[in-house]
């Protein structure tokens, strides 16, 4: 079995978790392709990612004979699918929010993806995010390519399902992977009863290198660490704002900002208004090694975000060993359990916050350590990649009509329930 993974943008800064989930669904299938429409917009740190930049063809980099020789080997031998394709961008783009022009762009990136996946064998396309590579994977399966999947984060699906084609993506796909129940209740909501059994849940995970011995929090440690794309969504400059206002109250901390981002240049100016700049770090983009040598070196993740899937770097601040400082926002509640592995606040709460970390400032380090463990335990038990690979793996094997090998279906089903609407009291079924 050869699958294809696309994305917007791959390799990545911020989709580590996408080459785990790579590396390890190469030990359940023949091959996986790697595809991008275009190269990410920060440039890469981790050796990791360098490595896989080699291997990633990106649509939008090819020179214009590779665009015509897709045209001449795929879409004009082939008239009627072909239209069948360009039909379906048109009604594409005129129902979504990015309008026609953007989706005549998909159809021509659809028919030279649907050229490679053709010359490599490609037996099923999956994809990262339900935006525009998902509509790109739709469009070649209009023109005859191969059956397809995508993952759903949020929350930028959340914010325009209208708008970014949801219910046709879904409805064209053999599956579609929600990452959470917050997640898989959003697509439940934009389709009809009949669509709901291709909804998944497969839960992003992380890898062995998080689950070394654990290292207990230093007690003489007063650092809160942020990780994250300095964004809106992210939430930092309320975190800003209610740290400085705990620094008021007399607590004695320090901030450090993992990421770089948009908001880089406000957050540096209402540091320097509140008068904090000894306290608060950023570092910009980091290795994954240096992220977490931060996590590490602090008390506790601080991540009040506004709006979310499931945030990664939770899940990878508990398996070293950190408990969590976050919202009430999307899947998070699923994962972080206010007073045992951590603290939750409503999303935009400043004095909530502020509250939340004095709390964590003052907490003894064993505590912290026991709130940790029992994250971690939830992480090992849920989010570990090697497991929510097989289980991922197993459903391209279902949609091909293909056998499981031996043992990983168990290793699949092995999990908490997933999404589906059998399930006794409509709760969700392993998958």
């Amino acid at each position: 079995m050869k699958i294809a993974y696309l994305t917007t943008t791959y390799p990545a800064v911020s989709h580590t978790f996408i080459r785990r989930e790579l590396v390890q669904l190469q030990k359940h299938v023949e091959s996986v392709e790697r595809f991008a429409i275009r190269e990410a917009p920060h440039g890469l740190v981790d050796a990791d990612d360098i490595a896989e930049d080699r291997r990633t063809f990106r649509l939008l980099a090819q020179p214009p004979r590779r665009w015509l020789r897709a045209i001449k080997r795929s879409a004009l031998p082939h008239p009627l699918e072909t239209v069948r394709g360009l039909a379906r961008a048109i009604e594409l783009g005129r129902l979504g929010h990015r309008g026609l022009l953007r989706h005549l762009a998909y159809f021509a990136e659809a028919v030279l993806l649907l050229d490679e996946l053709r010359e490599r064998g490609v037996d099923h396309l999956h994809v990262h995010f339900g935006t525009n590579p998902a509509a790109v994977a739709l469009l070649v399966r209009a023109m005859g390519g191969p059956p397809y999947s995508f993952t759903v984060h949020g929350p930028d699906e959340f914010d325009a399902p209208t708008g970014f084609g949801l219910a046709p993506k879904i409805a064209g796909s053999a599956f579609v992977v929600a990452i959470s129940h917050f997640c898989a209740a959003q697509l439940q909501r934009w389709v009809p009863l009949s669509e709901w059994s291709k909804i998944r849940i497969v839960h992003c995970g992380v890898s062995d290198e998080f689950f070394e011995p654990a290292r207990p929090v230093d007690p003489a440690s007063r650092v809160l660490v942020c990780v994250g794309r300095l964004s809106p969504q992210k939430g930092q400059l309320l975190l800003v704002e209610a740290f400085a206002d705990a620094l008021d109250r007399g607590v004695d901390a320090e901030l450090v900002l993992v990421g770089d981002g948009e908001l880089r240049a406000q957050i540096e100016a209402l540091v320097e208004r509140r008068g904090i700049q000894k306290r608060v770090r950023i570092t910009g983009w980091m290795s994954g090694a240096d992220v977490r040598r931060e996590l590490l070196a602090g008390r506790a993740l601080a991540l009040p975000s506004f709006a979310e899937g499931l945030p990664m770097v939770i899940m990878e601040a508990f398996a070293l060993g950190r408990p969590v400082l976050s919202s009430y926002v999307a899947g998070i509640p699923e994962l972080v359990v206010p007073g045992e592995s951590g603290w939750l606040v409503p999303a935009g709460a400043r004095e909530a916050l502020t509250d939340a970390i004095a709390e964590v400032i003052r907490a003894p380090a064993a505590e912290l350590d026991a709130m940790a463990a029992r994250g971690r335990a939830a992480v090992k038990s849920r989010h570990y990649t090697p497991t929510e690979t097989a289980k991922l793996a197993e459903h391209f094997l279902e949609s091909l009509g293909m056998t499981s090998p031996a043992g990983l279906a168990d290793g699949a089903r092995a999990n908490e329930a997933g999404a589906h609407p059998s399930a006794p009291n409509g709760v969700a079924r392993a998958v």
